[in-house]
C-alpha cells in the first residue's frame, strides 16, 4: 500500500517533470566542477539541492528578495576570484551560477523552456577545457536528458512513462547523427582549435621549460599528462634506446641551466649515422611553446603536418644544437613525420668558439667539485678513462636516486657530490656537466624524455611528462659530442624499464598510488585493469587523430577523393544542404502512425452521424457526451437508449484515456503496467462500438 502511495505521489506530473529537469542540469553542470572554484560549485550544489527539496516538499519558491543578494554576491565573488567578468573562465563561472539561480524561479512554462535551453548553451562550454571521448560521452548523455525533459513538457494529456520519453530522445537524436556526419565532414572548418579563445590560447602549459635547476625535473615526475604520442612504422627500438632530444642547455650560473646566450658563427651541421633508419609519426600535445621532440638523431628535419604550417610557409628550423623548433608556438596539438638513427656521431668539426663556451663555469663556486675534477685529469690518461671515472664513482658510490633530495644552497654540486649524494637527473647531469668542465671537456645539458609505454591495442607509445629526462653530451675529439647519461650509472633501471622501477614517484605513493603502480605494471589480478587501460588510451589516440585533429587540410583531402576538391565554398554549403535533405526524406514522407484511440474515436463519430447524431465542428469529446444524454426522451426506443447509454460510456473512456482524467480504481488495478491498462481500454473502447452500431 505504502508502493502504491508512494508511486501516486511520485507520479505527479510537475513533481515529475521537474525532477527530470533538475537530474538534466545535474549532468550539464557537474563537469565544471572539475575546474570551477570551490564555492562556485558548492553555490550550485546548494541551489540544486534546495530547489529539489521545495520540489519534494511542495513547498513555495523563494522570493526574488532572497534571490537577488545572494545572486549579486555570487556576482561579485566571481569578479575577486577572477579579476574581470570576461575571458572564458568568469564567463563560464557566471553562466553556471546562472542556471543554478534560475532553477529557484521557475513560475511559469517558459522557464522551463529558459532553463533547458541554457542548459544546451552551458553544454558547449564543457568543450573548452576537456574535448576527450569521455567528456563527449558525457555531453551526449547531457544533450539526452535535455530533450526527454522538453519532450515531457509538450504532453498536455496522459504523458508515456520515462522509458517511452528517453527512447524518444533517443530516436531524435539518432535522426539527427546522419546530418551531424555530413556537416562535420563537409562543412568549411577554420584553421586553428575550434574550442579555444584568442585570451587561452598562450596559457602555460605543463612541460619542459628553458631553464633547468635542482627539482625543475623531478616536478615534472609528478605529472602523467601526455606529453606526445608515437607511431613507428616498424619495430619500435629498445627501451634503453629511446632518448626523445629537445632543448640543449650550455649556460651555468652556478644554480640553473639555460640555453646558450653568446652568439657564434655555428659550424656547418655534420651527422654520421649508421645502422637502418626508424621512420615514425609524432603526435605532439600542445605546449605553447616551439620546441619539437625527436628520437636521438633525427636524419632529417621534421615535416609538419599542414596544419601546424603558417600562412607565410615558414618551416621547421634546426638549431646548430639539433634543436627543432616549429614556425610558432604550439597551442594546439600538431603531427610531424621523421626518420632517426640510433647509431649515429655529429659535429665532429665543432668550432673553438663553440667548445669554449662548453668549457665555462661561474667563478668562485663548487671549489671542491673543481680540485677533485683536476685531480681525475692527473690520474686519467684520456678523456675517455675520466668519464669512466665518473660514472664509477656514480655507480659504486652511496649515491641514491630519488625524487625527494634535500634543499641544496650556495655551492650546490659540491653538496651534492660530497654531502648529500641524492638527488634525481638533473642533479647528476648537471654536476655531470660541471666536473667535464672542470677536468677541460666541453659538456652541455639535453633535457628531453627518455622511455615510452607501447599500447599493444594499437601499437602506439605514450611518452607522458613523467618520463622527462636530462642527460649530458660531451665532445671528444674524432667523435664529436657523444650522450653520456650518469641516471644510467646510478639507476640502471630508469633507463632500460621506466620511473616506476627506478623508484616510486608520488603518483605512484600510497595506496592508491601503490595500485596505480600495479596496475600500470600489468601483473597478476590487476592485469584486467591495465588492458582496461591500454583499450581506453586507444580509443582516445584515435579519437585524437580522426576527430580532434580533423584539420582544413584533412579536410581538402577527402574532398578531392570524393572529387569535389575543386567545389567552392558556396557549392559545397549547397551540397550539404541537399544530402541533409536527402539524409531527413524518409523521415519527412513517412505518414505518422495514427493512434488507435484516435481512429476509434473517428470511427464512433462516423457511426453518430449515420445514426443521425453528427459531432459538431466545434464539439468536444464530453460536450458530444452530454448532448447524447439530454437528447428527446419521448423519441427513444429500449434498443436507441442502450445504444446511447453504450456511446455515453465509450465517450467517457475516450475522455479518460486520451486526456488523463483521473479515475478510481483498485489497488489491483493501479498494480497493472500502463500498457496492460492501455491495451485492456483499446479491448473495451472496441467493444462499446460494436454495441453502438
Amino acid at each position: 500500500m505504502i508502493g502504491v502511495r508512494w508511486r501516486q505521489w511520485f507520479n505527479t506530473r510537475d513533481k515529475a517533470d521537474t525532477l527530470l529537469l533538475l537530474l538534466a542540469c545535474v549532468s550539464v553542470l557537474a563537469p565544471h566542477a572539475l575546474h570551477l572554484p570551490a564555492w562556485a560549485s558548492l553555490i550550485c550544489a546548494v541551489m540544486l539541492l534546495w530547489r529539489a527539496w521545495i520540489t519534494l516538499a511542495g513547498k513555495r519558491l523563494p522570493p526574488r528578495a532572497l534571490l537577488l543578494p545572494i545572486a549579486a554576491l555570487s556576482l561579485a565573488m566571481v569578479r575577486l576570484e577572477f579579476h574581470t567578468l570576461l575571458g572564458r573562465d568568469a564567463g563560464v563561472a557566471m553562466l553556471v551560477l546562472l542556471l543554478a539561480f534560475k532553477l529557484l524561479e521557475m513560475r511559469a512554462r517558459r522557464d522551463l523552456y529558459v532553463v533547458a535551453f541554457l542548459g544546451f548553451f552551458i553544454l558547449l562550454t564543457n568543450f573548452f577545457y576537456s574535448q576527450s571521448p569521455g567528456a563527449a560521452a558525457m555531453m551526449l548523455l547531457a544533450v539526452l536528458l535535455l530533450l526527454t525533459a522538453l519532450l515531457s513538457f509538450q504532453y498536455t494529456g496522459r504523458v508515456p512513462p520515462l522509458t517511452h520519453r528517453l527512447r524518444q530522445a533517443g530516436a531524435m537524436l539518432a535522426l539527427a547523427s546522419p546530418v551531424m556526419l555530413v556537416l562535420f565532414l563537409l562543412f568549411p572548418r577554420i584553421q586553428g582549435p575550434l574550442w579555444g579563445l584568442p585570451s587561452d590560447a598562450g596559457g602555460a602549459r605543463t612541460g619542459l621549460s628553458d631553464r633547468m635547476a635542482p627539482g625543475t625535473l623531478s616536478e615534472l615526475a609528478h605529472s602523467d599528462e601526455l606529453a606526445f604520442r608515437v607511431k613507428f612504422s616498424g619495430p619500435a627500438p629498445n627501451h634503453a634506446m629511446l632518448y626523445w632530444r629537445g632543448i640543449v642547455l650550455s649556460d651555468f650560473d652556478g644554480v640553473t641551466w639555460t640555453q646558450r646566450s653568446t652568439r657564434v658563427p655555428p659550424a656547418p651541421i655534420v651527422v654520421h649515422t649508421a645502422g637502418r633508419a626508424l621512420p615514425y609519426e609524432v603526435t605532439q600535445e600542445a605546449s605553447a611553446q616551439r620546441w619539437l621532440f625527436a628520437l636521438e638523431m633525427p636524419r632529417a628535419i621534421a615535416v609538419l603536418d599542414d596544419s601546424a604550417a603558417p600562412a607565410n610557409g615558414a618551416a621547421v628550423a634546426l638549431t646548430p644544437e639539433l634543436e627543432m623548433l616549429a614556425p610558432m608556438p604550439l597551442t594546439e596539438r600538431v603531427r610531424y613525420r621523421l626518420a632517426s638513427h640510433t647509431e649515429f656521431n655529429f659535429q665532429a668539426n665543432e668550432t673553438i668558439a663553440q667548445l669554449q663556451i662548453n668549457l665555462r663555469l661561474p667563478a668562485g663556486l663548487n671549489p671542491r667539485t673543481l680540485a677533485y675534477a683536476h685531480l681525475l685529469r692527473q690520474q686519467s690518461r684520456d678523456d675517455t678513462a675520466l668519464i669512466a671515472s665518473v660514472l664509477r664513482l656514480f655507480h659504486e658510490e652511496n649515491f641514491r636516486y630519488t625524487l625527494r633530495p634535500p634543499l641544496l644552497n650556495g655551492d650546490a654540486v659540491d653538496q651534492f657530490l660530497f654531502g648529500s649524494r641524492a638527488g634525481f637527473c638533473e642533479h647528476y647531469a648537471g654536476a655531470f656537466a660541471v666536473l667535464m668542465r672542470a677536468a677541460g671537456i666541453p659538456a652541455r645539458i639535453v633535457t628531453g624524455y627518455q622511455g615510452g609505454e607501447i599500447n599493444p591495442v594499437d601499437g602506439v607509445m605514450a611518452v607522458r611528462q613523467s618520463d622527462a629526462h636530462a642527460w649530458t653530451e660531451v665532445w671528444l675529439r674524432r667523435r664529436g659530442w657523444v650522450r653520456i647519461d650518469p641516471t644510467a650509472a646510478v639507476a640502471p633501471q630508469r633507463i632500460e624499464k621506466n620511473l616506476a622501477s627506478a623508484v616510486p614517484p608520488p603518483i605512484f605513493g600510497g595506496v592508491l598510488g601503490s595500485l596505480a603502480g600495479f596496475v600500470r605494471l600489468g601483473t597478476g589480478s590487476a592485469s584486467w585493469l591495465q588492458t582496461l587501460r591500454f583499450n581506453l588510451a586507444a580509443v582516445g589516440n584515435a579519437w585524437n587523430q580522426w576527430v580532434l585533429d580533423y584539420t582544413p587540410q584533412r579536410q581538402h583531402e577527402l574532398l578531392r577523393q570524393l572529387g569535389i576538391g575543386q567545389l567552392g565554398t558556396s557549392s559545397v554549403l549547397a551540397l550539404i544542404l541537399i544530402i541533409a535533405t536527402l539524409a531527413l526524406l524518409p523521415l519527412i514522407s513517412k505518414r505518422p502512425k495514427r493512434d488507435k484511440l484516435d481512429t476509434l474515436y473517428s470511427q464512433f463519430c462516423q457511426l453518430m452521424a449515420r445514426h443521425g447524431c453528427a459531432r459538431l465542428p466545434h464539439e468536444g469529446p464530453l460536450a458530444f457526451r452530454t448532448r447524447l444524454l439530454t437528447a428527446d426522451e419521448s423519441a427513444r426506443t429500449a434498443a436507441r437508449a442502450i445504444k446511447k447509454q453504450a456511446a455515453a460510456r465509450f465517450l467517457s473512456l475516450y475522455t479518460e484515456q486520451k486526456y488523463g482524467l483521473p479515475k478510481p480504481h483498485s489497488s489491483t488495478e493501479s498494480d497493472l503496467s500502463a500498457t496492460a491498462q492501455k491495451t485492456a481500454a483499446l479491448k473495451q473502447l472496441q467493444t462499446l462500438l460494436m454495441q453502438c452500431r
